[in-house]
């Protein structure tokens, strides 16, 4: 960490016109495969609290996620578009020998999902945050994606094959997760006309204040394909927090959504295909918490790992009552 703070002093003093270092910096707990750390730029008028955000180690990169330069990218092209975001101040670049990553503005807010559906100090804002979720998404979906030709472009029935590839891979058998791929094969939506999808877009990686969202975070697994599973993924009830009443998010209704969605300007919502997408969703978390098992038997025995891998049985509930009310 000392080597981290002088390093980002000297990115300071000379990226930053009048910056004079910066001081109190932190690793945040949040961030589960990029390195979070805020810190407080130091400038004559005061201090101003900034984030970074790269790579574990500043270059061991995610196969999984889109690369940081990227990300941050698709940030300022989001912002753009009227999605609020935190201000990119500055992408690390080699002579900053930090690695790979970028420095974006603090953004106040609660970033915890459960205080979100569930804490008092949100409850006025909780009725309103479905419908604005829906305009937030419309506003992504009009980001070009012809800007971003290096995104992974995506259909619905590769992203059916990708993780039923993976769960095979798993060399263990889950009933549940059988039926769910068959039901999936025969719904899968054809393909159509492919938008810039966020990809994590859930309850987790918002910002939300009294106002409502203030922040969309965590564009990793930006891709193009179908902007309905956008729409799908933050129905699925783990990113609810234990209020399944509260389809969206554990704070609102999926018609809120929809019409938000859809008076900002975004396609019409085929509800069908939206019911495709959150029965996906819950097979994609049910998959990617079977697969914690392999790497908690292996090289990262770690509690983390086997509290994940536990909750498999929870994604197979979660499908039963999808797809067998």
């Amino acid at each position: 960490m000392t080597d981290l703070a002088a390093k980002l002093d000297a990115l300071a003093r000379r990226r930053f016109p009048g910056a004079r270092g910066v001081a109190d910096l932190r690793r945040v707990t949040a961030g589960a495969t990029q390195e979070v750390w805020r810190f407080d730029l130091v400038e004559d008028g005061g201090k101003t609290p900034l984030i970074l955000r790269r790579a574990p180690g500043g270059d061991r990169l995610s196969p999984s996620a889109i690369g940081l330069e990227t990300e941050a990218a698709l940030i300022e092209a989001a912002g753009a578009a009227g999605t609020p975001v935190p201000p990119v101040r500055h992408v690390l670049a080699a002579d900053d020998d930090l690695g790979h990553g970028f420095i974006m503005g603090f953004i106040e807010g609660e970033p915890l999902g459960g205080r979100i559906a569930r804490g008092d100090a949100l409850a006025a804002a909780r009725p309103a945050l479905a419908r604005q979720c829906g305009d937030i998404l419309a506003r992504i979906h009009t980001v070009d994606p012809a800007a971003f030709p290096k995104l992974r472009r995506s259909t619905p029935a590769g992203l059916v094959g990708q993780w039923e590839e993976a769960y095979r891979a798993s060399a263990w058998p889950r009933p549940v997760f059988e039926l769910t791929l068959r039901w999936l094969h025969d719904h899968s939506p054809p393909p159509g006309r492919q938008f810039l999808v966020h990809g994590d877009f859930r309850n987790g990686n918002l910002i939300v204040g009294p106002d409502g969202v203030r922040a969309v975070l965590d564009w990793e697994l930006a891709h193009v394909g179908d902007p309905m599973e956008d729409l799908g993924w933050i129905c699925v009830n783990s990113w609810r927090f234990g209020v399944e009443d509260k389809p969206v998010g554990g704070f609102g209704e999926r018609e809120d959504l929809y019409a938000g969605y859809e008076s900002a300007g975004g396609e019409r919502v085929n509800r069908d295909h939206a019911r495709f997408w959150e029965v996906y969703g819950a097979l994609r978390w049910g998959v990617m918490c079977a697969g914690m098992t392999a790497g908690f038997r292996g090289a990262d025995p770690s509690v983390e790992r086997a509290v994940i891998a536990r909750r498999t049985s929870e994604s197979e509930v979660d499908l039963m009552r999808l797809l067998a009310p």
